[in-house]
């Protein structure tokens, strides 16, 4: 990640506090351009776009694009064994202040491991059902001026789903700092277009055109933080803490020196519109980084973060009941070795140990990961898919093996007896389409181990 971290030096900085001033100014234009454009009357319903079934007009690599009489451009990657008969997630990655589109889809001096922040290499894990796209922002940033870099967003979209087959209810944006900014002003202009944002270290430096409508949110940022303070992470999320209507709380932070993260899911929130706020120790400005140091590495724990906040939504909107969403707080297990972070990231451990009950013939199955493990402690990561018929929710049941423990869960209901044990279905991800799929993680104590899983539903 040198490539990256080298972009805020002191001219870069300097450049970016124009930018905030700038935006500053010239915030009031934005909101009639980005109305005007036709992106804003894009919905996010559950339909394949009109790309499914035909023959794709786009491949994978560099393309260009004419957008508010610029020729811009993006990177394109398409799953491998493309089928236009599938439907597709699509994520976005918006590059950092002097980052280009070429970092964030070659992963910097990381490689493939951080492609995308590290969400492509995850995708690949799970299947190859994500399109991923990195723009790239004129003079290296996102300054937005009159609503352009939006309208190249909405230019895009509409090249994107005409020309491929995109689950337009499955569509997401990511990105650090500037990308942030851009990513964060996307959830607030384009509300009904993206699914959920994530949000590494950003402020409010793209505008924020709109900003009353829910969008379901993670934001990550440093407690260390010196080229935009937390405050102003802690800004961006308030915006949707309140459009989401999740209850306000002050949620933990670590303390400085402790090289720990803490992640927390809001309750209260409008259903099917989680916010998520993962606050660290450790690294600066950065979205990478490892519990334990003051580096940074694609074996951080903010990709499989972000993964699992993304995947868990199914195609379709979002539910309309009154439920809503439990608070958690899943990490923070200090470690002295980076190595042996609890990452979320299940590639980042290549003793991994997949494993599942047959495929069902009923309600649901279930299929275990070890996603991480130090001494003394392991993560898990328990995906549920659904059979031949929709469900509306679901158990998932096991026996711990002797000296285990069960610290934390999160996207899912905890109930323990002993050595048994059962998690249901959070209020947000029971209801599965047939065949579809959802996920829910743990920290334990002990050694890691094989379990025999069953579901059912209900």
């Amino acid at each position: 990640m040198r490539k990256r971290r080298a972009a805020f030096g002191p001219a870069a900085l300097a450049v970016l506090v124009v930018a905030l001033l700038s935006a500053l100014v010239t915030y009031g234009s934005f909101s009639a351009a980005a109305a005007s454009s036709p992106g804003a009357a894009l919905a996010a319903p559950a339909a394949a776009s009109a790309g499914c079934g035909k023959t794709p007009t786009l491949a994978s690599g560099t393309h260009t694009i004419q957008s508010s009489g610029q020729t811009r451009s993006y990177i394109l990657r398409l799953p491998t064994g493309y089928d236009s008969g599938h439907p597709y997630r699509l994520v976005f990655g918006f590059h950092w202040l002097g980052g280009t589109m070429n970092d964030v889809d070659s992963g910097g001096t990381d490689g493939y491991n951080w492609s995308y922040y590290g969400l492509r290499k995850l995708a690949d894990a799970a299947g190859n059902g994500t399109i991923f796209v990195a723009p790239q922002g004129n003079n290296n940033g996102w300054a937005n001026p009159g609503g352009q870099d939006v309208t190249f967003v909405d230019d895009m979209l509409n090249q994107f789903q005409s020309g491929l087959c995109i689950d337009t209810g499955q569509i997401f944006s990511a990105g650090f700092s500037y990308g942030a900014a851009m990513t964060y002003e996307l959830a607030c202009s384009r509300p009904t277009v993206f699914r959920a944002v994530a949000v590494y270290s950003g402020a409010n430096l793209s505008g924020c055109d709109g900003g009353t409508q829910p969008v379901a949110y993670v934001g990550l940022h440093g407690i260390r933080d010196n080229v935009l303070p937390i405050a102003d992470g802690r800004a961006l999320r308030d915006t949707f803490v309140r459009n989401n209507q999740c209850t306000p709380q002050n949620p933990p932070e670590p303390a400085y020196g402790s090289l720990t993260h803490i992640v927390t899911a809001y309750s209260g929130c409008k259903p099917g519109y989680p916010v998520v706020w993962a606050a660290f120790d450790g690294a600066g400005h950065d979205p990478g980084p490892i519990d334990g140091s003051t580096g940074d590495g694609w074996h951080t724990w903010t990709s499989g973060v972000v993964w699992n906040f993304f995947t868990q939504f199914q195609s379709g909107p979002p539910p309309t009941s009154s439920s809503s969403t439990p608070s958690t707080t899943p990490s923070t297990t200090p470690s002295s070795n980076p190595s042996s972070n609890p990452s979320s990231n299940p590639s980042s451990n290549p003793s991994s140990n997949p494993s599942s009950n047959p495929p069902p013939p009923g309600a649901c199955s279930a299929t275990y990961q070890t996603t991480n493990s130090w001494p003394g402690g392991f993560q898990g990561q328990v995906t549920v898919t659904a059979g031949s018929a929709a469900i509306s929710d679901w158990t998932v049941r096991w026996t711990l093996a002797n000296g285990q423990t069960i610290s934390q869960v999160w996207s899912g209901t905890l109930t323990t007896s002993g050595s048994s044990v059962s998690v249901a279905n959070a209020a947000y991800n029971g209801a599965l389409q047939p065949s579809a799929s959802t996920s829910f993680g743990f920290l334990a104590d002990g050694m890691p181990s094989t379990p025999t899983l069953t579901c059912t539903s209900p």
